[in-house]
């Protein structure tokens, strides 16, 4: 269970990126989302002992992350948004390297290693230059050191960014094999709905909704989102496309209108947070 009670971060320049931070996660898998620069990467960031936050608390475990800051090192493993691999470094040596770090003994780090490599279905790359691999065995790379790692908590910080589809695929399958609890942050819709057990969605520095994916798309229940160049009564205008939620019977009307009609997903609870769809 993490409990994050009224987190602040104002940096040096004045930005205020978190603006008062209340939650509890405790699923399986949770999903922060939000647009880039909503404060994500922050939260993350002070989440896994990386920065200190202005003012609130953060507790994991029952440990104060500023307080017991050695311990909750212990109990979680973060793979931060900005994570390469050094390309003359083989898998095996990363994997094997950050475990020793983390005080493994060089035996158990290999086993460890070799087993977290072989789940993945990337043995086979164990000796290869990180260079010379895809993008995606590259992600890999660092979902292993979270699997080899056996962490009772893990962050990752936007896992699948400038990855193909295929490749955002199989680093989804990776994640779903790591054991204890999972925080990820990403601002691709499409990832929370595929992984998540729970999602907190975060804007300006702050929570603006959260629940289960079911919980939050019940709202739109029997609803198409369609979409225009052309004003529509009661929709709503984005830039220069205009969005209306309509009942699913009447998408084939509107496609002969020449509006786009797709399903709803999580990105509609952005553009419609806090709007009734009953009428």
């Amino acid at each position: 269970m993490i409990q994050i009670n009224n987190i602040r971060k104002k940096y040096s320049d004045g930005t205020e990126a978190l603006r008062g931070i209340n939650a509890e996660m405790g699923k399986r898998i949770t999903s922060v989302i939000g647009r880039n620069g909503a404060g994500k990467t922050t939260l993350m960031r002070i989440l896994s002992t990386q920065l200190e936050p202005s003012s609130g608390e953060v507790i994991i475990d029952g440990l104060d992350v500023m307080k017991d800051t050695s311990e909750v090192r212990k109990k979680i493993c973060s793979i931060p948004q900005e994570a390469t691999p050094l390309g003359i470094l083989t898998p095996m040596e990363h994997i094997t390297l950050y475990l020793l770090a983390r005080k493994f003994q060089y035996r158990e780090a290999r086993r460890e290693a070799m087993n977290a490599l072989d789940s993945l279905g990337i043995l086979e790359y164990r000796d290869k230059p990180a260079d010379t691999l895809s993008g995606g065995t590259k992600r890999k790379i660092f979902v292993a050191m979270a699997i080899a790692s056996n962490a009772d908590t893990v962050f990752l910080d936007e896992p699948t960014t400038g990855l193909d589809p295929v490749s955002r695929m199989e680093v989804w399958s990776s994640i779903r094999k790591l054991d204890g609890n999972l925080i990820v942050t990403t601002h691709y819709m499409e990832e929370a709905e595929e992984l998540s057990q729970e999602v907190f969605m975060v804007e300006s520095g702050l929570i603006i909704e959260k629940g289960e994916v079911g919980e939050l798309l019940s709202r739109f229940n029997g609803k198409v989102r369609a979409e225009s160049h052309s004003p529509m009564d009661g929709g709503i205008r984005i830039s220069n496309t205009y969005v209306k939620y309509i009942p699913e019977p009447d998408a084939a009307e509107y496609i002969r209108m020449g509006c786009t009609v797709k399903k709803v997903t999580l990105d509609d609870v952005f553009i419609l947070r806090g709007v009734s769809l009953e009428s």
